[in-house]
């Protein structure tokens, strides 16, 4: 009887101190002026857990304001772009949309979709080593991270969201997977899971190719992203720094720049590619409430005054 109790004693622990790792072991660094900073550090890996095939309830009202946002009185500003979505993040509802459900191609707002699913895979503190492979057919935005170097998955979705480097973003699907063509099967069954019916993946990093989805689908994403507590953690920052193997730091600095403008901004994602032109997901906090703005196609000289019209008008700022 002894040896049973003592065996359930020790399984238990087990199971407490690997769910606390997978949930913490990333997040162990301080944010210092809005800026992150990651050293080496080794870990045992371990094998990708069975709760990548599923979405548990991400969808925590205590990560989002506790009020929902009302529609605002005033009209909505007229769009300049191909597609707008203004949504809540904590009831869902959309306060307004232009083009909301027409197919299109979303660039790199798609990896906050490539984040969700390496969530999934869990193990963020485990090692992982850029190949040559990563760095293939990855152009124009690829990062300064060398082939052979190991950073722990948390970094390296990090330094994905931060930067939008497609290197990365193939890196984190190889390794989270087993294969890029793998991790994309679990994009398109994730974003079924999530309600996004318009939208197909064929890449984890939003270069062009045969896919799509709309402003609706992605700003369900946005919603899901918003209420993941790692991938909330991780845009809201300014500049992340990661130290190689020989002590030397690589920066990544965010290529929103609405976050360094506005406190009241919370990040999120940008894109853009020939076929997308500009694409920005924002989100933003103010008078106790959220708002998601998803914009695509747009020119490169508006698309930062486009969401912050939107954010504006739905937050009252």
């Amino acid at each position: 009887m002894r040896f049973f109790v003592y065996t359930a004693v020790v399984c238990l622990v087990g199971i407490i101190t690997s769910c606390s790792r997978t949930s913490l072991g990333y997040l162990s660094g301080r944010k210092y002026s809005n800026h992150r900073t990651y050293v080496p550090a080794v870990h045992t890996q371990t094998p990708i857990p069975k709760q990548a095939r599923t979405v548990y309830g991400e969808r925590s009202n205590t990560l989002v304001p506790p009020r929902p946002l009302a529609t605002p009185a005033t009209t909505a500003p007229a769009p300049n772009c191909g597609a707008v979505c203004v949504i809540d993040p904590r009831t869902g509802n959309v306060l307004f949309g232009h083009n909301e459900h027409e197919r299109r191609q979303v660039a790199s707002t798609q990896k906050i979709v490539t984040a969700l699913c390496a969530c999934d895979a869990g193990e963020l503190d485990r090692m992982m080593t850029i190949t040559r492979q990563d760095k293939l057919s990855v152009t124009p935005i690829r990062s300064r991270l060398n082939v052979g170097e190991s950073y722990t998955r948390g970094a390296i979705m990090h330094a994905m969201l931060t930067a939008s480097c497609n290197d990365l973003a193939q890196a984190l699907a190889r390794d989270s997977a087993g294969s890029v063509e793998k991790f994309v099967a679990r994009m398109n069954a994730r974003a079924q899971r999530m309600r996004m019916y318009n939208t197909h993946f064929t890449n984890p990093s939003g270069l062009p190719g045969p896919q799509y989805s709309t402003a609706y689908d992605m700003a369900l994403a946005a919603c899901y992203a918003y209420s993941n507590p790692v991938i909330r953690d991780f845009i809201d920052d300014r500049q992340v720094v990661l130290t190689r193997p020989n002590g030397q730091q690589v920066n990544f600095n965010n290529t929103n720049k609405l976050l360094a403008k506005y406190s009241w901004v919370q990040g999120m994602k940008t894109g853009y590619t020939n076929a997308a032109k500009r694409c920005l997901i924002s989100c933003g906090s103010a008078n106790g409430r959220s708002v998601i703005v998803v914009v695509l196609g747009c020119e490169k000289r508006r698309i930062w005054a486009e969401s912050e019209k939107y954010l504006r008008w739905a937050l009252g700022v």
